[in-house]
């Protein structure tokens, strides 16, 4: 029997067709088939690239640069707030929904120059705004437990790969869109710091705090996608010298902390960092009061000013939105978002590890289990926004601040669902962010899909 494609990794795939052992036609063939059977339980993608997929695989297979392609012949998901040649940007919602795309954005230019393919695009919630994945035409599911939302905004490319429908997906973080749903989904998620993948998203990248980034199943692939988009050659995901490393239970939400297995996540990947020879201690930033009122002030005016440049009708937004824009036209006219608070937050945080003398900081993903698959969209915004900020706080301040961070799966909770903490580095530290997880990857190998997924049909 030929080994089955749907589940492997997005390295092994491009190395088996990159020596001839497979071609990317069937490749992205069975992966076709793989979605069409199976995506109805998870209501992963928005769209479906079916014969355009198929086309762009067999160009792919005579590829004159087919050694110099890293992501040769993988099935690949764009999540839908990213432009691709012939669809619409979708936005999360059809109000929210842009022209057909004459061009792709540089980073799904990237990826097809890389050797991907691009079978879909995954669903979002409109406008990206939270941290739950649902409008009116569906629900979107957690593979390891389908009444649990998969997180959001990246929620369709976090289902998507936990389930083995792609190997790999993109996505993009404007307050923790990629580690949130990661995390939810037992993934690896890197979120780049600043400038280094171009953004290029909405009226300004959200002030600056957005970066598109990578969901995968394990380090080797997040950094082979990670090199990808930022134009990088990819290289082996190597053990680093001995780091200090900061451990924070600390919520930058004030009322709110982790709970006991997001805890005990965090003291285990301590203990485990200290045997591969790290040095760990308690340290913790400061998060400034003003810090949750301006940074949650930022999410509100980044929509606003998003529906603006858009020329969108507020009125054709689901009500939790028209809320959250209206609230943003608010703050935005009165004058408290401003990027001198900021600047000031990142300069704090960046003394934090060069006076401070640390190389990175371990601290929680989540604060809590994935709340529950719903109609989330047809709630209140006091009931999406203080969902949201209970369960997944941590995450936010490193796209204010504009450094690297990354979700690591470790294991699961009681419940069932996945467990995972994540990992923050000053500028430039993504390959040493990847290093670190990659010796927590090898200390306490994780399930790479959700239980049962790939489903069985895929395998024979």
């Amino acid at each position: 029997m030929r080994e089955p494609w749907v589940g492997q990794t997005a390295g092994r795939i491009a190395d088996a067709v990159r020596s001839g052992e497979t071609t990317s036609a069937e490749v992205v063939s069975g992966h076709l088939d793989y979605i069409a059977r199976h995506d109805g339980e998870l209501r992963a993608f928005r769209t479906v690239r079916s014969e355009e997929a198929v086309v762009e695989a067999g160009a792919v297979d005579v590829r004159a640069d087919r050694t110099a392609a890293p992501l040769l012949g993988v099935p690949i998901a764009i999540k839908e707030n990213t432009a691709v040649t012939g669809l619409p940007t979708w936005n999360g919602s059809a109000a929210a929904r842009g022209p057909v795309e004459a061009a792709d954005h540089e980073v799904v230019r990237r990826l097809r120059a890389g050797g991907a393919v691009v079978v879909g695009v995954t669903r979002m919630p409109e406008l990206g705004l939270w941290a739950l994945t649902d409008d009116d035409t569906a629900v979107t599911r957690n593979p390891w437990q389908l009444d649990r939302t998969p997180g959001g905004s990246s929620g369709g490319a976090a289902a998507a790969v936990a389930s083995g429908l792609v190997p790999i997906a993109h996505g993009n973080d404007g307050l923790g869109s990629v580690r949130i749903p990661a995390a939810c989904c037992g993934l690896v998620g890197l979120k780049p710091g600043r400038g280094v993948v171009p953004c290029q998203l909405g009226a300004e990248d959200w002030f600056g705090l957005t970066e598109h980034g990578i969901l995968a199943t394990t380090v080797a692939d997040a950094a082979l996608g990670f090199a990808v988009l930022a134009d990088r050659d990819p290289g082996p995901v190597t053990d680093p010298s001995r780091q200090r490393i900061a451990i924070s239970l600390r919520s930058p939400v004030a009322g709110v902390r982790a709970d006991r297995p997001n805890r005990a996540a965090v003291a285990r990947a301590a203990k485990l960092l200290t045997a591969a020879g790290h040095d760990l201690r308690r340290a913790n930033p400061t998060y400034p009061v003003v810090l949750s009122l301006r940074g949650t002030a930022t999410w509100f005016a980044a929509a606003y000013r998003d529906v603006s440049a858009a020329g969108l009708d507020r009125a054709a937004l689901q009500p939790r939105s028209q809320r959250h824009v209206a609230l943003g036209e608010r703050v935005w006219r009165r004058g408290y978002v401003r990027e001198a608070d900021r600047t000031a937050f990142r300069d704090r945080c960046l003394a934090f590890f060069s006076h401070g003398g640390h190389d990175l900081l371990l601290m929680p993903a989540l604060a809590g289990a994935p709340p529950l698959a719903r109609d989330w969209w047809r709630q209140s915004w006091r009931s999406n926004i203080t969902t949201c900020l209970r369960f997944a706080p941590f995450a936010a301040p490193w796209n204010i601040a504009g450094l690297p961070a990354i979700a690591v799966p470790l294991g699961t909770r009681p419940d069932g669902l996945p467990v995972g903490v994540q990992l923050v580095g000053p500028p430039g530290a993504e390959p040493l962010l990847l290093a670190v997880a990659g010796q927590l990857e090898s200390a306490n190998p994780w399930l790479r899909h959700a239980p049962g997924w790939p489903r069985v049909d895929a395998l024979n």
